[in-house]
């Protein structure tokens, strides 16, 4: 059987032999004869369920694709190593054809089981700021919403008539409005916002135009002063990972002060999560995806002050994961000074974007000059989808009520952070 089997195909396998296992490593998706959106003719789509079958191609697109960093391959191959196959998910990877053979998008999903409910969601989902499709430049040129409807209609008949691909709910979270210069396809369907916004800066050529026009004269007197507090404690110095092994161990220092702060915060520790910890170590220490990856840390004399882990591609970058110390210098703004360092770092770099990545923190009001906004989708297939995509809906509307209105937001801010020093104390 060749790589790439029609469903057909494989129906007439099964039915010659119902024990034998049906391999899904490459699935032309088949056209049947009766659909309510009839797909156009200038495209088809395949689906894949095993990463390495599409990687060259993938590679290859998202060289030229509107994308952003959590689309790329060795982000998305990384998590799946980890994470993904701890939890059972199965990828299911989409890629559209032009009638020429040209790449339209890639639209990289996966299986999860639950314990009643079989969920579609983006593979990476929960590590990945942004879930959305690569596409070609000029998707948007060539495809209708009522084109990509179609497609979406397609998929979704095609992944329920082969067992293996069955689901019984959707969930897409954190969808960006746009994708590159183009509009998102999946905004067409029934999205919803989701709790979270993201932020994003334009920078200059100049570090110091850039610094001048986001911060007032007295800020940066404030900023100046504190950088003189912070000298008391040694010479300060940015310093990038120079080597895997470096980048390494900044990182076991990024995720025990970030472990810290989350949890005196009373929020649960991302890096206790299965496969998180070895996710973000794989990432920053793996040759192959050493060229995505940004280490960095503010020293000040022998403290490790402020730790950073950004990805660059294209011309942006991302800020990830950030963290800083405990102690007494913290109280001069060590994270702080280590953004400054990281803009300016940027621009050096001739990068053209800034990429907060998710969250309505205040401190990205200061640099930032575009919001993003992120959307959800969920949807039930089957009957048993129901409790599952009702529970989920319930928890995002009331984690989004809270986050949107600042007095619950304090209130349950500051109550988790109370429940967390009572945990502490008993222990």
């Amino acid at each position: 059987m060749t790589r790439a089997t029609t469903l057909t195909a494989l129906h007439d396998v099964a039915a010659q032999d119902l024990a034998a296992p049906v391999d899904i490593r490459s699935v032309a998706v088949a056209r049947p004869s009766e659909r309510t959106r009839p797909l156009p003719p200038h495209l088809s789509i395949q689906i894949f369920s095993e990463l390495g079958a599409v990687e060259a191609e993938w590679r290859q697109f998202e060289r030229t694709a509107d994308c952003t960093a959590f689309q790329t391959f060795d982000w998305l191959a990384t998590w799946q190593n980890h994470v993904g196959e701890r939890r059972g998910a199965r990828p299911v990877i989409a890629v559209g054809r032009f009638a020429e053979g040209d790449v339209a998008f890639i639209v990289p999903l996966c299986l999860m089981r639950g314990h009643l409910a079989r969920r579609l969601c983006w593979l990476g989902q929960d590590l990945s700021d942004y879930n959305a499709p690569l596409l070609a430049a000029d998707f948007s040129e060539r495809t209708t919403p009522e084109d990509f409807l179609a497609a979406w209609h397609e998929l979704q008949m095609q992944m329920q008539c082969e067992p293996l691909l069955r689901h019984d709910w959707i969930e897409f979270e954190k969808m960006p409005e746009t994708v590159g210069a183009q509009a998102n396809p999946f905004m067409h369907l029934r999205v919803t916002p989701n709790r979270s916004n993201a932020h994003l800066a334009h920078l200059s050529e100049d570090w110091e135009k850039f610094y001048c026009a986001k911060r007032s004269s007295a800020t940066r007197r404030r900023d100046r002063s504190k950088l003189r507090h912070m000298s008391q404690f040694g010479d300060v110095r940015f310093i990038t990972a120079a080597d895997a092994e470096d980048a390494r161990s900044t990182l076991e220092i990024l995720m025990e002060q970030k472990s810290r702060a989350l949890t005196r915060k009373g929020v649960a520790d991302i890096f206790a999560r299965p496969g998180h910890r070895e996710f973000f170590l794989d990432l920053t220490a793996n040759p192959k995806t050493r060229h995505l990856v940004h280490v960095s840390r503010i020293e000040i004399g022998d403290i490790c002050a402020a730790t950073n882990l950004g990805i660059v591609f294209g011309d942006c970058y991302y800020h990830v994961l950030a963290s800083y110390v405990d102690s007494e210098v913290a109280h001069y703004g060590p994270g702080a000074l280590h953004l400054r360092e990281l803009l300016a770092y940027a621009i050096k770099r001739g990068l053209k974007c800034f990429d907060f990545t998710i969250g309505d923190e205040q401190y990205k009001f200061d640099w930032c000059d575009t919001v993003i906004k992120l959307y959800d989708y969920t949807a039930t297939t089957k009957w048993r989808g129901l409790p599952a995509r009702a529970l989920s809906s319930v928890q995002r509307r009331s984690k989004r009520l809270i986050k949107q209105t600042p007095v619950l937001w304090n209130i349950v801010s500051r109550v988790r952070s109370a429940l967390a020093v009572v945990s502490g104390m008993s222990r």
